[in-house]
């Protein structure tokens, strides 16, 4: 379900990123970055809550054991989705850090690519949730190190997927289906 329910009428847009050098030069800015405006906390449960009832009635619906969000933009919304869902979660951080289980994967439109998981994972069906998607690279490279950790990938929960990169179609390739709550 790529539609956004009429009573979320979730806000975003693109932007254009200043003073990069390489990388993806727009970036989806959204009411729960805090760039827009101030962010009523209200808006983080019922975007959690939304996000959370279109994937169950996605239908290629998988029941995850564990949410997986992406550092700095994937924070809010997985935490939002954890509380909507019941659901454990986990983040994946740019933080190299000494601890158990480690696996590393690439952000490659980012000026600091390498992203770290923590923890076994094996056995353990994931939803991955994210603010945006946009090529669906780092999400991809995110689903090979998971299935390498044994781990089953049930899909990807976001608030916006924009279209203009091509995710979806890579995506569908990796067999994982996408949900988003707007497509710009």
């Amino acid at each position: 379900m790529n539609a956004a329910p009429e009573d979320l009428a979730y806000q975003a847009r693109r932007v254009r990123r200043l003073g990069l050098s390489s990388g993806l030069d727009v970036r989806i800015v959204h009411e729960l970055d805090g760039i827009l405006g101030p962010v009523d906390p209200q808006a983080l449960l019922h975007a959690g809550s939304s996000l959370w009832a279109a994937w169950t009635r996605h239908p290629q619906y998988a029941d995850p054991d564990l949410l997986l969000g992406l550092d700095a933009g994937g924070i809010l919304p997985t935490v939002a989705v954890a509380l909507a869902s019941g659901l454990p979660y986990r983040l994946a951080w740019k933080l190299d850090l000494d601890l158990p289980g480690k696996r590393r994967f690439s952000e490659p439109h980012a000026r600091r690519t390498d992203v770290f998981t923590y923890g076994d994972l094996a056995d353990t069906r994931v939803l991955v949730v994210d603010d945006e998607i946009t090529t669906g690279e780092t999400t991809g490279n995110l689903i090979a190190v998971l299935r390498d950790a044994g781990a089953t990938v049930t899909g990807v929960a976001c608030l916006v997927e924009d279209t203009s990169g091509g995710a979806q179609a890579l995506l569908r390739q990796e067999g994982v289906p996408l949900c988003a709550l707007t497509r710009l």
